[in-house]
């Protein structure tokens, strides 16, 4: 694959003109069924989004043409899913790897919707799902809502990282930037690979391993910080530089998730679903880990007195570290993937928490771009809320498990949560508007 690769990467560098068409047909490709598995796109999306943050494509246009190309490859094989049924069990590579569809139709029998949400995510199962709800005939209303859902999801998760690096490369960084960056990242790997290891091999006391870990690197961001400074100027740097219009707004309207006024009211909708349907258990486990949290990040705030960034026209008088959005958002989306996850597979758990993580990290890194955090704040937002949960859960495992809720349940606290949510970012999008047209 290295030398194919390197043709490709070595073409599209001679032909820079080609690379928003290139970004558009990977992502078709990768989310196409059967070619998805085939085509290692996964790796070339990554090195095509390297060459885009370069300075060839805005971060706008790269994950806009991802999620175009994601999206279609997604509409190909639910229509060819949905035409052919049954009989698509006859193509040649189909007979003779049947564990191919075997697979997304158990998965997407067992989590109906969900599956179109969570398998996007999974390398084997994103390809497949799309074709295999054509083949049970999901709506194609319902199929495009979930799929544009995913696609923007996804669009973020595998392609931000790629042009993030393309960029940095690209600029000249602060001296020190690369080995303060490598040092966190190499941290934060640590973390997410002992803890997935740790929970799909069901080892012993995983939980408590994850707290522990974060809660040790949560205590070295608190104390090393200021030694992070080429990380923090270098990072804000470098969203600053390529700040738009339209992503100004976006980022506006993500940043009204985090609020303590919409966090509050969100957190509070939840526990009172859970009180009238009578899951005490999840309320004690959700109530706790929202309430600590909150508390926890207000108590350190003031400890630390960090001022932020001089990004803002109109500064903040509150201190910045840790961040209380990414601490309020880490602690409601994960706690709720956690319950999420009750009763089923290990996998399909771990799988959950890092959904919630990835809602999480698009509230805190919306502070980053608007400039009223640094890099660090987000990162002792997230652990601190990582450790609440770890070890409220690590408490729960051993005094009083969980249960799982009820779908019907479930299927008042999403609609219920995502209204709330809807409900105050259209609020400040027609603040936004009255005031431009006035």
């Amino acid at each position: 694959m290295g030398p194919w690769l390197d043709s490709v990467t070595g073409w599209l560098t001679a032909n820079p003109q080609w690379l928003g068409l290139a970004v558009f047909i990977v992502a078709c490709v990768e989310c196409l069924a059967i070619a998805g598995i085939i085509v290692p796109g996964t790796v070339l999306l990554f090195a095509i989004a390297v060459m885009a943050g370069s300075g060839a494509l805005s971060l706008g246009e790269t994950l806009l043409l991802g999620f175009l190309g994601g999206l279609l490859g997604d509409v190909v094989s639910y229509a060819l899913g949905r035409r052919f049924h049954q009989n698509i069990r006859r193509l040649p590579l189909l007979r003779t790897h049947p564990q191919w569809m075997n697979g997304a139709e158990s998965y997407f029998h067992k989590y109906g919707i969900v599956s179109l949400l969570i398998g996007r995510f999974i390398g084997p199962l994103r390809p497949m799902l799309p074709m295999v709800a054509g083949m049970c005939d999901m709506p194609i209303p319902r199929f495009i809502g979930v799929s544009l859902l995913a696609g923007m999801g996804w669009a973020v998760a595998y392609l931000l990282p790629g042009w993030a690096t393309g960029a940095a490369i690209r600029l000249p960084l602060p001296e020190g930037f690369w080995p303060q960056a490598a040092m966190v990242a190499v941290g934060l790997a640590a973390l997410l690979g002992l803890s997935i290891n740790a929970s799909i091999r069901r080892q012993s006391g995983a939980t408590v391993l994850i707290g522990a870990l974060s809660l040790s690197l949560l205590l070295a961001v608190f104390v090393g910080y200021p030694y992070l400074s080429a990380l923090d100027r270098g990072i804000s740097a470098l969203v600053q530089e390529h700040r738009s219009s339209a992503m100004d707004m976006a980022a506006v309207l993500v940043t009204q998730i985090g609020n303590f006024r919409t966090q509050f009211l969100a957190a509070a909708v939840v526990c009172v679903i859970l009180l009238l349907t009578r899951q005490w258990r999840a309320l004690f486990f959700f109530g706790g880990v929202t309430l600590f949290t909150a508390v926890a990040n207000t108590t350190t705030k003031h400890f630390f007195a960090r001022m932020r960034p001089d990004v803002l026209v109109d500064p903040l008088t509150s201190y910045s570290m840790p961040s209380g959005h990414s601490s309020g958002a880490f602690a409601f989306f994960v706690a709720l993937a956690i319950l999420a996850g009750r009763e089923q597979p290990q996998r399909m758990r771990v799988t959950w928490v890092l959904l919630g993580c990835l809602l999480a990290i698009t509230v805190a890194m919306s502070r980053v771009y608007l400039g009223a955090h640094w890099p660090t704040d987000i990162m002792a937002g997230a652990l601190l809320a990582i450790t609440v949960n770890a070890f409220a859960l690590a408490l729960s495992q051993r005094f009083m498990p969980l249960s799982p809720v009820p779908q019907k349940v479930w299927w008042v606290i999403l609609p219920a949560g995502t209204a709330l949510y809807g409900f105050f970012m259209l609020g400040h999008l027609s603040k936004e508007l009255l005031r431009y047209a006035y």
